[in-house]
């Protein structure tokens, strides 16, 4: 398998990886209500349009400064869209298009679960960490560098083709998933730097991790423990 072929098999693992899938609706803004009166109330299809577009128009701008004054020879000009692909769930996530200018994706179904800018604002912020950190091209090294390890040890074990091939992907697998929870704790650090330069309120943002599933501290889980990551944005918070 060519290096070519590795590192195809990297952009699988890491993009499946690299989504922040919220679930659930997020938390209020301060500046509006308070906590008890958002917990359960859905925005209508409007709301949630509104919302979605002032978290861009202020989001994308300080999430570009902070790319630039961060990073060297770095495309920083995000590109905010929304995957209206039918029956994805609420989810974001961050990739790259074919020039490699970076660009975060929002579902229609995240968008319609948010209920606040704060938590609208630091998904997107999260986002634009991962990619202001390098997350996709340090996951996809350590894709390929697993999948050559992996398929190293299978030609020494005396595999054939298929064994070797089939180690090389189980390799990839692994690598990607590595440091994927520790990209996780840097993007939600960043993030919360971002969502709070931007004026909002990441503490509130990330209590959306409060109302979905808990990954735990599973195996080479691709997310840490949602109590970790909020400790993070608070010890992050507290810090501005």
């Amino acid at each position: 398998m060519t290096v070519k072929a590795l590192a195809g098999l990297a952009i699988v693992a890491l993009l499946s990886a690299c989504g922040v899938s919220t679930g659930p609706a997020p938390a209020p803004a301060p500046q509006q209500r308070p906590a008890a009166a958002d917990a359960g109330r859905q925005l209508t299809a409007n709301q949630a349009a509104r919302n979605f577009v002032q978290v861009v128009r202020r989001v994308e701008p300080v999430a570009e400064r902070e790319c630039r004054g961060r990073t060297r020879g770095v495309n920083c000009d995000f590109l905010i869209v929304v995957d209206d692909r039918r029956g994805q769930p609420a989810n974001a996530y961050q990739t790259l298009d074919k020039s490699g200018r970076p660009v975060i994706a929002f579902t229609l179904g995240l968008i319609a679960d948010a209920r606040n800018v704060d938590e609208m604002a630091f998904v997107m912020s999260h986002e634009a960490a991962h990619h202001i950190a390098g997350h996709l091209a340090r996951q996809q090294q350590n894709a390929v560098a697993g999948a050559v390890i992996a398929g190293s040890v299978a030609v020494l074990l005396g595999g054939g083709q298929a064994d070797v091939e089939n180690a090389q992907r189980t390799g990839a697998q692994l690598g990607a998933r590595s440091y994927s929870k520790n990209f996780e704790l840097e993007a939600d650090a960043l993030g919360t730097v971002i969502s709070a330069r931007a004026g909002y309120n990441p503490v509130r943002g990330a209590q959306f991790f409060t109302r979905i599933p808990d990954p735990g501290d599973r195996f080479l889980g691709t997310h840490p423990p949602n109590a970790q990551r909020i400790a993070v944005v608070r010890r992050t918070a507290a810090g501005l």
